[in-house]
């Protein structure tokens, strides 16, 4: 093939290599990116400058500036020198050094004067106008130092006044549930007054007695398993007639209520004058005294077995304080009472019935109850609220179970209930001979290793697997010892004023005072004589 002629060819290109090209764009971007930088810069220049000397900083809400950061800042020494005074001011006060916990104070202010002024003229502190501020803290540092008021012994003071302070409480405490249990238990007077008026009424009144003799002949309801029976037992006689006056109020058919109250010898008289000169609505109230119970006897009881018992006596009556071991609410004889403990025997009580509502006598009815007769208890003997929430009052908080039969027979997280308002079905009781079970834990329970006091324990133990949870609203607790919620209150069928703050008592809860007074009529001429408000 012939070659074209040098003068024929093309002309040749000539090429750069890829290096340079991908080198002059990178330059090109970087130059690019710079200049518009700049630009942004000089765009985003606030137009209120600070002052060189300071710069402030937001840390946890407290302006910190770099001159109190700094550590040869004479600020900072300042500041720091205000904050030990402060805590020396507190220990020369506790030392009873008045004159130098004054000095300090003053001191105090001097420099908090200096750093509030420099703050207003904004400007920092020189060396030359805070040196004298310095100087004089200083001193005054040092000599409590030499006082002894050094952190060491900062510490060994507070302690100790910790230690004082514990022991202080201790005693207020013991003393306050002293006093708290004395003012619960104590007897008004107005109420002292209202008994013995109406036993002087009774026994003074033979058409009274009349009366009330009649009125019992010709009652056939108290035997009627078609009527609403009630049992209270108590020895108090307003506090009765509230439970009563408030059923019968609330009630769609008060015709068809039955009370069976149960008291004891010394207001047997009383209650009976007071529920036969007064009437609730057609309510028909029985009045008893347990005295009159031949069955119950120390051969039979174990209550009234361990009353006999000396160790027993002594530790209920005898007025030792124990040397504190044992608080004073566990050696309360009321939870000793046969009132207390009449409730395990209210089929022996009331033969011919076959259930029964009883009620304590601290509670007040604002429903109608006439529906707790038709609850299914499910083949259950006992129908109660339970109150267990969490933890808190369920069995081991009411149990000893370090005991070995506790552990052994009981749930410790089964839930608690309450007694106050509780629905028995007497046909199962007596099936389920649940007196005897309730005798078994008593009789164990003489030395108080099974539980230390009250009903609810042996309630608890003797019920267990035969109790049927009612709707709560039923039996609302609390009022005399804690808030309630006022939701609670207005829905609920039976309010239960358990704990010391009895509604009658001066150190009742006064905002749930009236849920109670409202049911007593005070232009009742025995109550008005005796001053009854």
């Amino acid at each position: 093939m012939r070659r074209r002629g040098l003068d024929f060819r093309r002309p040749v290109r000539k090429r750069f290599p890829n290096v340079v090209w991908w080198t002059v764009c990178g330059i090109l971007v970087l130059v690019l990116i710079v200049v518009l930088s700049r630009e942004g810069q000089i765009e985003s220049k606030p137009t209120i400058s600070r002052k060189p000397y300071r710069r402030d900083r937001i840390m946890e809400g407290v302006t910190v500036t770099d001159e109190m950061l700094s550590s040869n800042s004479v600020t900072r020494q300042l500041t720091d020198q205000i904050s030990l005074a402060k805590a020396f001011v507190v220990i020369a006060k506790e030392s009873n050094n008045l004159q130098f916990a004054w000095e300090l104070s003053a001191q105090i202010r001097n420099s908090q004067a200096l750093l509030s002024n420099a703050a207003t003229r904004r400007t920092p502190l020189t060396v030359g106008e805070s040196e004298t501020a310095i100087r004089d803290m200083a001193l005054l540092l040092y000599q409590a130092q030499q006082l002894h008021y050094d952190s060491a012994t900062m510490l060994m003071r507070l302690r100790a006044k910790i230690q004082t302070l514990e022991e202080q409480m201790s005693s207020a405490n013991e003393k306050s549930s002293k006093y708290g249990q004395i003012a619960a238990e104590e007897v008004p007077k107005s109420l002292y007054c209202l008994g013995v008026r109406l036993t002087t009424e009774w026994f003074g009144n033979p058409n009274l007695q009349k009366k009330h003799r009649e009125r019992k002949q010709m009652d056939a309801k108290l035997k009627d398993n078609s009527m609403y029976h009630f049992c209270i037992f108590s020895d108090n006689i307003l506090a009765s007639s509230v439970v009563v006056n408030s059923t019968a109020l609330n009630s769609k058919n008060p015709d068809k209520i039955v009370f069976h109250l149960v008291t004891d010898e010394i207001n047997y008289a009383a209650m009976k004058a007071w529920f036969t000169v007064n009437s609730f609505r057609g309510v028909t109230v029985e009045v008893q005294k347990f005295e009159d119970f031949k069955w119950l006897n120390a051969s039979y009881v174990p209550v009234l077995k361990q009353l006999q018992d000396s160790e027993t006596q002594s530790y209920y009556f005898s007025g030792h304080n124990d040397d504190g071991r044992t608080p004073i609410k566990f050696r309360n004889p009321k939870y000793l009472s046969m009132l207390n403990h009449l409730r395990f025997y209210i089929p022996e009580v009331y033969p011919a019935l076959k259930k029964v509502v009883f009620l304590d006598d601290d509670i007040v009815v604002q429903k109608d109850l006439s529906g707790l007769f038709s609850i299914d208890l499910n083949g259950n003997v006992n129908g109660a609220v339970e109150t267990c929430m969490e933890t808190f009052h369920r069995y081991h908080k009411y149990l000893n179970y370090s005991h070995p039969l506790i552990r052994a027979h009981f749930d410790p997280d089964a839930c608690g209930w309450a007694f106050g308002m509780n629905v028995f079905d007497l046909v199962e009781w007596r099936k389920r001979n649940v007196t005897g079970i309730y005798h078994y834990w008593q009789e164990r329970n003489v030395d108080r290793t099974l539980w230390k006091l009250g009903t609810l324990p042996p309630g608890l133990l003797t019920f267990y697997g035969l109790t049927e949870a009612l709707d709560p609203s039923w039996h609302v607790l609390g009022l005399g010892y804690t808030n309630v919620d006022p939701q609670l209150i207005e829905k609920g069928a039976v309010l239960h004023f358990n704990g010391n703050s009895k509604p009658w008592l001066k150190i009742g809860i006064e905002k749930y005072k009236p849920l109670w007074e409202k049911y007593v009529d005070y232009s009742h001429p025995l109550l008005q004589q005796c001053n009854f408000h």
